[in-house]
């Protein structure tokens, strides 16, 4: 699967590297945009959630959603969408 990650830590001074070393942590993962990752990975989106909801605050934001197979649109670079096809196809 390939899960797109993207959350609002609202807290000034917060800790990035927590959730970043979670993400990280996948099969593979893509990061360009600010508080956004693509992660391919084989756990549920609701093993995501749970891991990353430690390392948040909350009154921080946190979505979690499967992008696999779906239509998307957007302004990335080819590089991005290149990932997105590479990881898509084997996927399964």
């Amino acid at each position: 699967m390939i899960y797109l990650i993207t959350y609002d830590l609202k807290k000034p001074g917060q800790d990035y590297e927590s959730i970043y070393n979670i993400i990280k942590s996948a099969n593979k993962w893509w990061h360009y945009l600010e508080s956004t990752w693509l992660i391919k990975t084989n756990d549920s989106v609701d093993s995501w959630n749970d891991k990353l909801k430690v390392a948040i605050d909350k009154n921080d934001r946190l979505l979690i959603v499967n992008i696999t197979k779906q239509k998307r649109q957007g302004w990335l670079p080819t590089e991005a969408w290149d990932w997105i096809r590479e990881n898509e196809i084997d996927s399964h």
